[in-house]
């Protein structure tokens, strides 16, 4: 299988934050903003795979700073690693005050995906090449997220046996 570029999987999505988005603090629902994410980061999954792409987990979303109606919202996002059938992608997102031109990187985000073929079954990915200095720090330091991932999933896994799948109101 070829290897791709990590900046044939870029994305880019802008918008503009409006009263509906905002919560009782007058900032960015953070669920909007987490919706956001996990569209942009399928969109540069797929990019890579150029099959189906599935969300595995969201492994991190880091709020730094918040996000008034006076800002935009950018997120950039895209492909940082791979192992055999899954792939780790980054999405930074920038506020920026439309008034003063201030820049923020104001959340950050590391999503796994699967890719899968007809019959929903995981098929190997493309490796990423990485180019920028961004770009190869994101994949110098992915192997040790993949292994806190793998544990983290690991333990859910055991936790999830003893959670019961009974409604409270049976």
């Amino acid at each position: 299988m070829e290897s791709k570029f990590v900046k044939e999987t870029r994305c880019m999505k802008v918008a503009r934050v409006f009263p509906p988005d905002v919560n009782n603090h007058n900032t960015m629902f953070g669920g909007k903003l987490m919706s956001y994410i996990d569209d942009i980061a399928s969109i540069s999954a797929s990019k890579l795979c150029r099959v189906t792409a599935v969300t595995a987990s969201t492994d991190s979303v880091d709020f730094l700073y918040p996000i008034r109606p006076s800002d935009s919202v950018s997120l950039e996002s895209f492909v940082t690693w791979t192992g055999r059938t899954s792939m780790e992608v980054f999405v930074k997102v920038i506020t920026e005050d439309l008034v003063t031109g201030e820049r923020k990187i104001a959340a950050t985000s590391f999503l796994t995906f699967v890719g899968l073929d007809e019959n929903n079954k995981a098929v190997p990915v493309p490796r990423v090449i990485p180019e920028t200095e961004e770009e190869n720090k994101l994949y110098e330091t992915a192997e040790h997220r993949a292994e806190i991932r793998k544990v983290r999933r690991e333990a859910s896994k055991t936790f999830a046996d003893f959670l019961l799948t009974k409604y409270p109101w049976e």
